[in-house]
């Protein structure tokens, strides 16, 4: 069996892919598996790095929305539509499962052609422009949310990585704090605005801090690699403030934290309900409002809270999020409904769905 996966341009469509392959060889561990990419993307990095074959394709930019430019869309499609039919035929392609973004709709638009079965997987509330293409020729599609729009969609979630799938947090705790140099005891706010970091994130809690440690919170501040490190003067007696500028281990990040603030990327929102760590949403203000849509599920479900970026504020902080971790108990429930809301199985589930779509044409 070989299956084509097809999730270039950034970590939010190829962490999942990857976390797919990784199920797939766990089944079967003489699956054959080849990443589509660009020559551009991350996955030229991600995917060598976890062992698999990445096949190139040339990068077609597609527009957000629809707008005239998609009427030369097919057109400047072609070459690449044929590099990947090239794969496809190379590695004898069993399957293909896309998770959006625009290596999908080339490997889509190959696979309809040769008759390959196609599984679609978005990760985002609002669907992108490829995956709602690459719907309406795939018989399998699954979905992060379980109010998709998609037509047909399963509710499975976003597969992860297996250090985020299968921790304990309580149980990894003590080993995190000690990793992070935090104390052991405190209640412990972790701040993060993804892998480039966010500025508003950051100028809000550098400004919050002191409040926050006068209140006994300690706070572990992700601050992005592009930022620059602020200075901490951390008074004796005063909770820790500890500013990182990556976080590479976000299990032990994780298992640290009482609660998060933090954007609201499709991934993020899936391992924090799959953890059970309650947080507080800034959903990016720009794009098409996927951000909000993706946090709303489960902050109604109560396992976190939801702000506009314009509305963030120190004080808004010390109102809202402060209170919630002071509050044993009320991090507890909120705890509770986000791992009930969460789904660490959505790897497998996808496995199925591949062996199900290839069954399927072999009858």
């Amino acid at each position: 069996m070989h299956v084509v996966l097809a999730g270039g341009g950034t970590a939010g469509h190829i962490e999942p892919a990857l976390a797919l392959a990784d199920a797939l060889r766990r089944q079967d561990p003489t699956v054959g598996i080849t990443a589509l990419g660009t020559e551009k993307g991350l996955e030229t990095r991600l995917v060598p790095e976890r062992g698999y074959e990445l096949g190139l394709i040339p990068a077609v930019p597609l527009p957000r929305k629809p707008t005239p430019e998609l009427i030369t869309v097919p057109g400047r499609l072609r070459g690449t539509i044929k590099a990947a039919e090239q794969i496809l035929e190379r590695t004898k392609a069993d399957c293909v499962v896309g998770f959006g973004g625009y290596v999908a709709l080339p490997g889509y638009l190959a696979a309809k052609r040769l008759g390959v079965p196609i599984i679609v997987h978005e990760a985002n509330a609002r669907p992108g422009l490829a995956n709602k293409i690459g719907s309406r020729y795939a018989k399998f599609v699954a979905v992060s949310t379980p109010d998709s729009k998609l037509r047909g969609a399963r509710y499975v979630g976003i597969p992860l990585r297996r250090t985020i799938a299968t921790l304990d947090r309580a149980a990894v705790r003590p080993e995190a704090r000690a990793a992070f140099g935090l104390d052991p005891n405190l209640p412990t706010l972790l701040v993060s605005g993804g892998s480039q970091g966010a500025r508003r994130l950051n100028e809000v809690i550098q400004a919050t801090v002191p409040a926050l440690q006068r209140a006994g919170i300690q706070v572990l501040h992700a601050v992005g690699p592009k930022n620059e490190l602020p200075h901490v003067d951390n008074m004796p007696g005063m909770p820790p403030y500890v500013p990182v500028p990556y976080v590479d281990r976000m299990d032990l990040a994780y298992a640290a934290a009482d609660m998060m603030l933090c954007r609201a990327g499709a991934m993020t929102v899936a391992e924090l309900s799959a953890v059970g760590l309650p947080a507080a949403f800034v959903p990016l203000p720009i794009g098409n409002g996927e951000q909000r849509l993706n946090a709303q599920p489960l902050v109604n479900a109560g396992g976190g809270l939801l702000v506009d970026d314009a509305q963030l504020t120190s004080d808004w902080v010390q109102s809202s999020v402060l209170p919630v971790l002071a509050d044993p108990h009320r991090l507890y429930e909120m705890s509770r409904a986000a791992s009930e809301f969460g789904r660490r199985d959505a790897d497998e589930l996808l496995v199925g769905m591949v062996y199900e779509a290839i069954a399927q044409r072999n009858k």
